[in-house]
């Protein structure tokens, strides 16, 4: 489906029109914030500390934000923007690149005001992601009443170009020499032509999944995944099970803890399907590491027809490694702890909350294990 062409002028009513109400920094500017943010970013520059200490520049869109609770005090007109260009095929976003401008050194103690509006919509533009407008609103930042910067963020709103499959994106010369070499069939004692190696790729070795992060704070719960055992912690003061680990309790703050053994079963508590982008190493067929070795790989000889659902990315039922959505759950443990986990042995499509599933590893490759969640028999009702 092609995009509606808006016209311009229609855009353009939308510049200078506010996306939210005048704002106040939720926090003065502090001297924890510039800490916690300097130790995240590297930044030893002893400008950011002492008593005449300023705040990193780059710090200055943080100070504006409303952290998990969010502004409630945004305007329509932005939301009307969006929905208009919603509306004529353009349904797709990305962020493409943002300015900031520094007027003046922000210092503790500052109280932070801003006000943000609609600066530009472009004409349609044509990209390689497809045809489509980029719209810039622009937040001017005051500290104690004085402008202290600008901070422009820049979005394309698109409509996603339609890609051919690629036997029609291959040259016609290449088309029509593969078509000559079939016609003619090998003989015995034929010596393969030059023409023949051209045509035949070379194999490519499979991409491995990218390796989960392990330190010193997770390392015994990856170590329990080796030995097919899913570790949960306990605390010993006030005996609370928490997951995902973590160095220390965040109900009572002590340090100690201990494992438990988790019995494998649960319930999803909550999922999202996974449907872009595709990655190699997601797509290949992939069998849990607990499942014999003579038995089929899943959704192989099971009557499942589409995607299995196995694991990210698994193939379908033959094993044609195409990428496929897959379902990523919150996994509710009997134990009463939560994790995030794949969902399989049930098409992405039919996962629903509340349905009963059972642990088990799965073999991403000849080093790597993953626990995942399938569901269990009759699950899929």
């Amino acid at each position: 489906m092609s995009p509606v062409q808006l016209a311009y002028e229609q855009l353009k009513s939308y510049e200078g029109r506010p996306t939210s109400a005048p704002g106040v920094g939720k926090d003065l500017v502090n001297e924890p914030m510039i800490r916690h943010w300097c130790e995240a970013v590297g930044d030893a520059n002893p400008a950011y500390r002492g008593p005449d200490a300023v705040a990193p520049p780059t710090m200055l869109q943080a100070w504006t934000m409303g952290g998990l609770s969010g502004h409630a005090d945004r305007s329509g007109a932005y939301d009307e923007l969006s929905g208009l260009l919603d509306g004529a095929g353009y349904t797709s976003i990305v962020a493409t690149d943002c300015e900031q401008e520094y007027l003046r050194p922000l210092r503790p103690g500052d109280r932070i005001t801003f006000d943000s509006v609609i600066e530009s919509v472009s004409e349609c533009k044509t990209t390689k992601l497809g045809a489509g407008h980029f719209i810039t609103t622009r937040m001017d930042i005051r500290a104690d009443g004085e402008p202290a910067g600008t901070h422009r963020f820049r979005v394309l709103k698109y409509a996603p170009a339609a890609r051919l499959p690629k036997t029609e994106e291959r040259p016609q010369e290449a088309v029509d020499q593969s078509s000559k070499t079939a016609e003619r069939r090998p003989q015995a004692g034929d010596q393969p032509s030059r023409t023949d190696q051209r045509l035949t790729p070379p194999q490519q070795p499979q991409p491995r999944r990218p390796r989960p992060v392990v330190n010193r704070d997770n390392a015994g719960f990856w170590e329990g995944v080796r030995g097919h055992r899913l570790l949960i912690q306990r605390c010993t003061g006030c005996r609370t099970l928490r997951f995902p680990w973590l160095p220390g309790c965040n109900t009572c703050g002590s340090p100690e803890w201990h494992t438990v053994e988790a019995s494998g079963s649960g319930t999803v508590f909550s999922y999202v399907v996974m449907h872009h982008p595709p990655f190699l190493a997601f797509t290949a067929p992939d069998a849990p590491a607990d499942t014999p070795a003579n038995a089929p790989a899943d959704g192989a000889g099971s009557g499942a027809t589409g995607p299995d659902a196995t694991a990210p990315g698994a193939a379908g039922a033959a094993g044609s490694g195409t990428a496929s959505p897959y379902a990523v759950g919150l996994i509710e443990l009997t134990e009463g702890v939560r994790m995030v986990s794949n969902i399989v042995g049930v098409p992405y499509d039919k996962v629903r909350i509340g349905m009963a599933v059972r642990l088990e590893f799965l073999r991403a490759d000849e080093e790597l294990e993953l626990p995942v969640f399938r569901v269990a028999e009759g699950g899929e009702g």
